[in-house]
């Protein structure tokens, strides 16, 4: 009886320990995509991100440096897409969470799982085609490792890079989680797809802040959820008023992306808590640490810390212009952290009127804090102009009609958009 083949056994035991998607590549060196990376970091389009340095991005260009003896890269896919957003509840301000956000820290439940799945592969490639008996050695990234996890996916064929730099796959659109297994195994590769987005650009003017700067090319110091996640300081005042409600993340490029039009809710219970889609930002903004760590603990908003989301919801509520706010963002004045006190000044003289406008003066009464002040005198000053009339309401576009599209992220494939076969030019890496 003939033996199972190697590279059919790898993929199938992939899909039967819960993947969604499988390919293959082989270990050599990502050159092209760390010349990209190195030269996003020159010209300064990394910043923010401190710890994705040179020498990060040079090892992870290079699987062999790796995991010694390395001969393939396992690239998988884990679909997290959590089927179209509940109505909302109530009359209360909300604000918007990435749908990746919403269930278990995907790092920890993939990589428990590609370690079960290494596991796996050591008890049953002994009796495949193609094992040389070696002693199978292996090493599994996520995205928090120095592995170019897209540029691998993008070469074995698991998906292509699409203009907003995310990996699109044909099956499942681009909400998909990407891990790799390196791997000493000799498994024949896959090749890349013949696919790009052809004339497609929908992602590039729908972004709010202009964060796709061009084609595959992100300012990362522009995009929402760098601001709203890694982003540790005050957020631009230039750029507040371009972030709609969103507080974790953004989904905007993804939402109108025609490739997503495919997308299948996960069947993982893990994922996609839609009770995670929105958050009450006025409950959000007077949370404790207990209630912050009681509402997200073992989800990917921990990252954004209770200081970070605080501030967010300021940013959001500031956005709505709801003025059922003022008695939260007036005790968020007085707030220990200036972080969130400044977005809370921030969001009031965005809200105007008699009552916001009394509160920044009795904060301007007292507030010690430089940067605060300077920011409770804007906020007066940006009061007065709602007042007066001056004053344009921050630009809701995006974030109103994101949020009527965000129950159905497949917007109809125009005739611009068909025909990705066979591009007619090849796509530049992003990274």
């Amino acid at each position: 009886m003939p033996h199972p083949d190697l590279k059919e056994t790898v993929k199938s035991l992939a899909l039967e320990m819960g993947f969604d998607l499988v390919r293959v590549t082989t270990a050599q060196e990502f050159t092209a995509d760390r010349q990209a990376a190195l030269e996003r970091i020159q010209s300064g389009q990394m910043d923010g991100l401190p710890w994705y340095t040179p020498q990060r991005v040079i090892r992870g260009s290079q699987p062999q440096e790796l995991l010694p003896g390395a001969r393939s890269v396992i690239c998988l896919g884990l679909n997290y897409y959590p089927g179209e957003d509940p109505p909302p509840a109530g009359d209360e301000p909300t604000g918007k969470i990435a749908r990746y956000a919403r269930g278990r820290d995907y790092h920890r439940l993939i990589k428990s799982r590609m370690k079960k799945y290494v596991a796996v592969l050591r008890e049953n490639c002994a009796a495949t085609d193609g094992y040389t008996g070696q002693e199978i050695a292996a090493r599994w990234y996520v995205d928090d490792g120095p592995m170019l996890d897209r540029a691998a996916a993008n070469r074995a064929g698991l998906g292509w890079f699409g203009k907003n730099s995310n990996i699109l796959t044909p099956q499942l659109g681009s909400w998909v989680f990407l891990g790799q297994v390196i791997t000493n195994l000799a498994i024949p590769p896959d090749p890349p797809l013949n696919k790009t987005c052809g004339n497609c650009a929908r992602c590039i003017p729908a972004c709010p802040t202009g964060a796709i700067v061009a084609p595959y090319v992100i300012d990362n110091s522009r995009c929402i959820s760098h601001l709203t996640i890694e982003n540790r300081g005050p957020i631009p005042p230039e750029l507040r008023p371009l972030m709609g409600d969103w507080v974790f993340g953004c989904d905007i490029c993804q939402e109108v992306c025609p490739v997503n039009r495919k997308a299948k809710p996960t069947a993982n219970t893990d994922l996609g808590r839609q009770e995670l889609a929105t958050v009450d930002l006025i409950t959000l903004l007077q949370l404790s640490d207990a209630g912050f760590l009681d509402r997200f603990r073992g989800t990917p908003i921990m990252r954004a810390k209770r200081v970070g989301m605080q501030r967010n919801a300021c940013v959001a509520i500031g956005n709505r212009q709801d003025p059922i706010a003022i008695p939260a963002l007036s005790e968020a004045l007085l707030h220990a952290e200036p972080l969130v006190r400044s977005h809370a000044a921030w969001a009031l003289g965005q809200i105007g009127g008699t009552d916001a406008t009394a509160a920044l003066q009795q904060a301007a009464s007292h507030e010690q804090e430089p940067q605060v002040q300077q920011e409770i005198r804007a906020a007066l000053t940006a009061a007065a102009e709602v007042k007066a009339g001056v004053k344009k309401a921050p630009s809701r576009s995006h974030s109103t009609r994101h949020s009527r599209e965000s129950g159905n992220p497949h917007p109809r494939k125009t005739e611009g958009q068909r025909g990705t076969e066979n591009p007619p030019e090849k796509t530049p890496s992003p990274w």
